[in-house]
């Protein structure tokens, strides 16, 4: 997919990851790029180009009304999430539903809702930003890692069903950007415009899967080997 002439929206626009996706769709020459944010009134892109869309994931009224109103998207960039830091056994359980609401059905719902503009309009692509955290679980990350991984093979899943109407569906997965999210890590973290670049390079060549930094291509190597390695090793990287 050339980006140039190309009709986007990105979900979770108003910051991050997200923000910066603006950015490089709009310098590759995007047409248009439906910024969407649960508050559109905190996106602040001063480019005749952005379009300001309201969008929550856990609100599917909304999404469908994003969808009834940016039928002429021929990209959709799911990026909006959240990171409630909920444990898995003893944390709360309404933040880890909200996680899973958020990261897979909320993200299935907007699929599921742009499929057929996607089609009406030749097809076109779908990228869904997960994270490396779909490979393993971290400390204070299991609600989160539990989501991501459902993300990451909801991702595959949809692959297979949309490849007949010609819609390609990448999965981009990332250790740590500098964003707001991740303010509390630190760790090395890269430049969230450089998941953008990477993303679009990538659809740019037909890759369903991109794998932006060396943490997340260190993870993916290590799924065939044996997992009390990989967690002994991570307990020493992470000091827990």
């Amino acid at each position: 997919m050339n980006i140039t002439d190309q009709i986007v929206l990105v979900t979770g626009a108003n910051r991050g990851i997200g923000k910066q996706f603006v950015l490089e769709l709009l310098e590759r020459g995007a047409t248009k790029v439906y910024a969407t944010a649960r508050r559109p009134e905190s996106l602040g892109f001063d480019d005749s180009r952005v379009i300001p869309l309201q969008l929550d994931l856990l609100d599917n009224e909304s999404i469908a009304a994003a969808a009834a109103t940016a039928s002429d998207v021929t990209l959709l960039v799911n990026n909006a999430g959240i990171s409630t830091g909920a444990l898995l056994v003893t944390g709360d359980l309404t933040d880890a539903r909200r996680e899973m609401d958020t990261h897979f059905w909320g993200t299935l719902g907007t699929i599921r809702a742009f499929a057929p503009v996607l089609k009406a309009n030749g097809g076109g692509a779908i990228v869904n930003v997960l994270s490396a955290l779909s490979w393993f679980a971290a400390p204070g990350a299991g609600a989160y890692a539990a989501a991501k991984a459902a993300e990451w093979n909801m991702t595959n899943g949809v692959r297979l069903e949309l490849a007949a109407q010609g819609t390609l569906v990448q999965g981009v997965h990332l250790g740590a950007a500098d964003t707001d999210i991740m303010a509390e890590y630190d760790g090395p973290k890269i430049d969230p415009r450089d998941v953008a670049r990477a993303t679009l390079d990538g659809l740019a060549s037909g890759s369903i899967e991109v794998v932006v930094d060396d943490w997340s291509a260190m993870v993916k190597a290590s799924l065939a080997g044996d997992p009390a390695a990989f967690y002994k090793q991570m307990t020493e990287i992470l000091g827990a």
